[in-house]
Order: structure tokens, then C-alpha cells, then sequence
């Protein structure tokens, strides 16, 4: 059956075209702005990108799917990415945000056969608000592949600090970057002395940037 991808396709593709494809959160799916902000954003900077819903978003239920439904409906859209997109069967990135960027790594990390240039994570749910004796970091080693995790310094889900010791131990080494004041979805308070749309606008300028270098 297939999927609710949605393609935004680049007019003005990088020097070396790529695919990235975003997965949503637990709690919002791919029409959410912050979803359609960055795919747009990211496929005017030169990058196609797919979005797209879990089942359980798809099929309107509050409760996301188990990680193995997630994880067979991210390869079933990496299938189909391929067979749409040049880019994609070029250099292919996922990633996602928060629960979407976890289920990609377990994607990566369970197929060393699955071709991927990187993955990108925005917001990575390095353990639930207040329980740091949980961490979700036994498969990252497995993951072997480029990784950026983009993570707020307010960010209850996995602060920078949290995470630092967990990339320490992969290779190749990660890419962070820090969005000072962010919280989970990376906004920020007054005091910070940037608007919202520039926090974004850095993001999105880093993800770029990595990925013209990576892969």
C-alpha cells in the first residue's frame, strides 16, 4: 500500500543532489508547520525532501505505533523515495524530528546493508522528561553512519551536556549542534536575543551545510 509522502522537490538541487527524508514527532504528523517550514526551507536551500506520516497518524490514533511498525513504515518509505527521486538513489539522508529521528536511527542501525549517506536529528528523545536512568542510546553504536543531532540546551527530552558522553563512543564521531535557549522543537525566549525565524534559518543552514560535506 503505499504511503502519505509528500515530495518537495528542489528547483536549484547542491553540487551533489541529495534526498532527506523527515519524519514527524509523537505528537504532531507532516503537515505540522514546524514540519512543513523545515521541508520547505531545506528544499529551497537545494535538498529534495520527503515527509511523511506513521500509520498511526495516517489512521488518526493518539497513540504512535509500536517501534517496529515505525521502522517498517520509515523502509517502506525509503523504498518508495528511491524510486521517485534520483537524488535519492544518489545520496539518501533520514532523520526526523524527536521520535521521527529515533526511529531512523533504529532503521540505520539494524540494515549495515541499507545504503544512507547520514542521518539527521532534530531534537534527538535521548530519554523521556525526568528520566535519565532510561536512556535510548544502546543501538546508536550500530548506527555507523554520519549523524548530526541538533539539540536545544532547554531540551527536557536530551540536553547537549546529556548527550555528549553518548557520542563520544560513536563513530564515525557526530556532529552537534547547539541551539542555545531551545527547548524540544528548538524555540527560544525573547531573552536570547534572536527571532524564532533566525533559530530556524541557522538550523536549516547548518543541516545543508553538513550535508554538502558528508556522504
Amino acid at each position: 500500500m503505499p504511503t502519505t509522502a509528500t515530495y518537495y522537490r528542489t528547483g536549484s538541487p547542491l553540487p551533489k543532489p541529495a534526498t532527506l527524508i523527515l519524519a514527524h514527532g509523537a505528537g504532531a504528523g507532516q503537515k505540522h508547520p514546524f514540519m512543513t517550514t523545515f521541508a520547505r526551507a531545506l528544499s529551497e536551500r537545494g535538498l529534495d525532501i520527503v515527509t511523511f506520516d506513521f500509520l498511526y497518524m495516517e489512521q488518526h490514533r493518539r497513540v504512535p505505533d509500536r517501534l517496529p511498525q515505525l521502522i517498517e513504515r520509515y523502509r517502506q518509505v525509503i523504498a518508495e523515495a528511491r524510486e521517485n527521486l534520483k537524488s535519492a538513489r544518489e545520496r539518501l539522508f533520514i532523520g526526523g524530528k524527536s521520535m521521527g529521528g529515533r526511529a531512523a536511527t533504529h532503521v540505520a542501525a539494524e540494515d549495515a546493508t541499507l545504503e544512507l549517506a547520514g542521518v539527521v536529528l532534530l531534537g534527538y528523545p535521548l530519554h523521556l522528561p525526568g528520566r535519565l536512568d532510561r536512556l535510548r542510546d544502546a543501538h546508536l553504536p550500530d548506527v555507523k553512519r554520519p549523524m548530526l543531532f541538533v539539540q536545544g540546551t532547554r531540551d527536557t527530552f536530551g540536553t547537549p551536556d546529556e548527550l555528549r558522553p553518548v557520542l563520544a563512543r560513536l563513530a564515525p564521531p557526530p556532529a552537534l549542534h547547539i541551539v542555545e535557549g531551545g527547548d524540544h522543537s528548538f524555540k527560544v525566549g525573547a531573552k536570547q536575543g534572536m527571532s524564532q525565524l533566525t533559530v530556524y534559518q541557522d538550523i536549516q543552514a547548518t543541516i545543508v551545510d553538513w550535508i554538502e560535506k558528508a556522504g
